[in-house]
């Protein structure tokens, strides 16, 4: 019984040691990198169906400290492109003599039977790789580009203030001088300081007669 129970156990556990990530550094400009990246996502991501392939573009700011420590990591005094890492394993450069290397570095951790999956699927790939291609179109999701995160401007924009303008006020203030009443107060003072003036002048001409 115990033999059994230790089969199926076993058999749980076959192909479960998955194939190794690989990290890929790149600029835009680059035709190795290119290269790499082609031989990458129309080849290795068929073979191996559980491999995840990251690239990031080292010609952004937000990903050149990452490059910086990955060079020193992998021991690499300069700064050329492509720059392939899988599991503990470097690649800097790339030609096609160096494809068996690479499938070297993605196995490092896989069991037997693993391996076996990906032989056949390179077999196949062999015999008719559009084919494959489009009967697996769901691996090209294997590899993505790394995102470049910016912050987002959440500063409100100024608006400038300006004075309130208050015409109607300003106009008021200047039309209450004509107003009826203001006109009427000021002929009353006008009457009065007339009639200040004749009964003065009368006054005098009064006193001129009796003299």
């Amino acid at each position: 019984m115990k033999k059994i129970f230790g089969a199926i156990a076993g058999a749980m556990f076959v192909g479960n040691a998955l194939a190794a990530d690989i990290t890929i550094y790149h600029m835009p400009t680059c035709p190795h990198c290119h290269h790499a990246r082609e031989f990458v996502s129309q080849n290795l991501i068929y073979e191996y169906p559980e491999l995840k392939v990251t690239t990031i573009d080292v010609t952004q700011d937000a990903n050149r400290q990452e490059f910086m420590d990955t060079l020193k990591k992998c021991k690499y005094e300069s700064g050329g492109v492509p720059v392939i890492v899988i599991g503990e394993k470097c690649f800097q450069g790339f030609a096609d003599s160096m494809a068996d290397d690479v499938r070297a570095a993605v196995e490092a951790d896989m069991d037997d039977a693993a391996k076996k999956v990906a032989a056949d699927n390179k077999k196949a790939m062999e015999s008719d790789a559009d084919a494959f291609r489009k009967a697996h179109s769901d691996r090209a999701s294997a590899v993505t580009e790394r995102e470049i995160k910016t912050e987002e401007n959440t500063e409100e924009p100024k608006v400038e203030e300006k004075a309130e303008e208050q015409p109607e006020t300003a106009n008021e203030e200047k039309n209450a001088e004509n107003t009826p009443a203001k006109k009427s107060n000021d002929s009353w003072v006008f009457y009065l300081i007339l009639i200040a003036l004749v009964a003065g002048l009368g006054f005098v001409l009064t006193r001129k007669g009796k003299k």
